[in-house]
């Protein structure tokens, strides 16, 4: 194991994370974050059935997993939704990703949650992977999408 897992440490979310995240997640498309992560994780510090971890390495954070309750709803019992996820790239492949999603299924095993989802575009090969390993399969369910007109 790398010297630096062994000081991987995995936590909940803090709203002071959000700038790291931006940058997790800017390092890894290549571009500027767009999304609002400040905004974002505000509201999962404030809702504590939630969970959301960030993996840190000697106190820098290297990666995140965001996700959140649902309750009910389109045939569902109470579930749980993986809503985004990010490892630095220079710490992909290194157990991180896991190590997050081990966190937060254990959150939702404890709440007596079963269903776990999330979502991945048909191309991101490397995601369905990922999730593939974890024990994740296809769902009944089918994403729709509409645009609307600005």
């Amino acid at each position: 194991m790398d010297e630096q897992l062994k000081n991987l440490q995995i936590r909940k979310i803090k709203a002071e994370d959000a700038f790291d995240i931006s940058n997790i997640q800017a390092a890894i498309t290549k571009s500027p974050a767009t999304i609002d992560f400040r905004q974002i994780i505000e509201e999962q510090v404030r809702k504590d059935e939630d969970a959301s971890v960030v993996a840190e390495i000697g106190g820098k954070v290297v990666g995140y997993m965001i996700s959140y309750i649902v309750f009910g709803g389109f045939g569902l019992e109470k579930s749980a939704w993986i809503a985004t996820l990010g490892v630095h790239p220079k710490f992909m492949g290194q157990g991180i990703g896991k190590r997050l999603a081990e966190e937060i299924l254990e959150v939702y095993r404890t709440k007596g949650i079963n269903d776990i989802f999330t979502s991945v575009r048909w191309d991101s090969v490397d995601l369905l992977s990922f999730f593939k390993t974890l024990g994740f399969d296809r769902s009944s369910f089918i994403n729709l999408r509409k645009e609307l007109d600005s």
